[in-house]
C-alpha cells in the first residue's frame, strides 16, 4: 500500500520527534483517517524523504517520529522555467498542480497587456504563497521531493530585462511557422504561455529581441492552460525523463 506523503518545512533527523503542521495534520487525521502506528513519508523539499511513523494523535495534533532518510530520485533531467501568464479564476491552480506533476523546476508568472488579471503587492504576496501550497500538495500526490521555485509575480516587460540561466528560450505562438525540434544543449528550458488573448504584438517583438524563439504546438488554437500542459508534455517527452528512448 502506497504510504501517505507529508511536506514539513524543517530539518529532519533520524529518530526526532515532531508535530505535524496544522493544516498537514488535519488532512492526515480527518481525510485519511490514520491512526497511532501507521507510516508516512516525510520531506522538506531538500531532495531527500524519510520514512516516518505516527507515535499519537491527540485531538488534530499529530506526533511522528522521524526515521532514516532516502535518497530517492524523482526529479527530470530537464530543467524547465515555465513562463505562465496569469488566467483568471482558478485556472492558475490548475496549471501549477500539472506542471508540478510534470516535473517543471520553476515557474514564473506573469501579467501582460491582455492579461485579465491584475494584482497588487498584498494579493501578489498572498498568491505566492496560495500557489505554493498548491505545488507542495501536487508534490505530496505525486512523489516529488523537491518543490518547483514559484517566483512572485511581474509583469512581462520586466521579466525579460532578467536573465533566466536557459539557452534555450521558447514562445508559444499559434502564428509562428515553425514547429522544429529545439536544441536541449545543457538541459535548461524556458518556455513563455501568453494569456487569453494572447501577447499584444509590442510584446511578441520585445520577446523576439529578448531572444525567444516562436514556436506552434499543431494547428489549432490551445487554451493559456492547455498550452503550458502541452508545451511541459512535449518537453519532458523529447528531451526528459519522458523519453520512451532515455537510458
Amino acid at each position: 500500500m502506497r504510504l501517505p506523503r507529508a511536506f514539513v518545512k524543517i530539518d529532519l533527523m533520524p529518530d526526532d520527534s515532531i508535530e505535524l503542521p496544522g493544516d498537514t495534520a488535519a488532512h492526515i487525521v480527518k481525510v485519511l483517517r490514520a491512526r497511532a502506528g501507521d507510516g508516512l513519508v516525510l520531506f522538506n523539499g531538500n531532495g531527500a524523504e524519510h520514512l516516518g511513523v505516527i507515535e499519537s494523535i491527540r485531538g488534530s495534533r499529530v506526533r511522528v517520529s522521524v526515521g532514516e532518510a532516502r535518497a530517492i530520485d524523482r526529479e527530470s533531467p530537464l530543467h524547465v522555467i515555465l513562463v505562465q501568464s496569469i488566467p483568471r479564476g482558478d485556472r492558475m491552480d490548475f496549471v501549477i498542480q500539472k506542471a508540478t506533476e510534470l516535473g517543471v523546476s520553476r515557474i514564473v508568472p506573469v501579467l501582460s497587456a491582455r492579461s485579465v488579471v491584475r494584482l497588487d503587492e498584498r494579493q501578489s504576496e498572498s498568491k505566492v504563497q496560495h500557489w505554493r501550497g498548491v505545488a507542495i500538495s501536487a508534490c505530496e500526490q505525486c512523489g516529488r521531493n523537491r518543490v518547483p521555485d514559484i517566483d512572485a509575480p511581474l509583469q512581462l516587460i520586466d521579466y525579460l530585462g532578467c536573465e533566466s540561466g536557459a539557452p534555450v528560450r521558447l514562445l508559444l505562438d499559434p502564428e509562428s511557422t515553425s514547429a522544429a525540434p529545439v536544441n536541449a544543449t545543457g538541459k535548461s528550458i524556458e518556455v513563455t504561455v501568453g494569456p487569453e488573448g494572447g501577447f499584444s504584438p509590442q510584446e511578441l517583438a520585445a520577446m523576439r529581441i529578448a531572444g525567444l524563439k516562436g514556436i506552434r504546438l499543431g494547428p489549432r488554437i490551445l487554451r493559456t492552460e492547455t498550452a503550458a500542459l502541452v508545451a511541459l508534455t512535449w518537453l519532458q517527452t523529447r528531451h526528459g525523463d519522458m523519453n520512451p528512448n532515455a537510458t
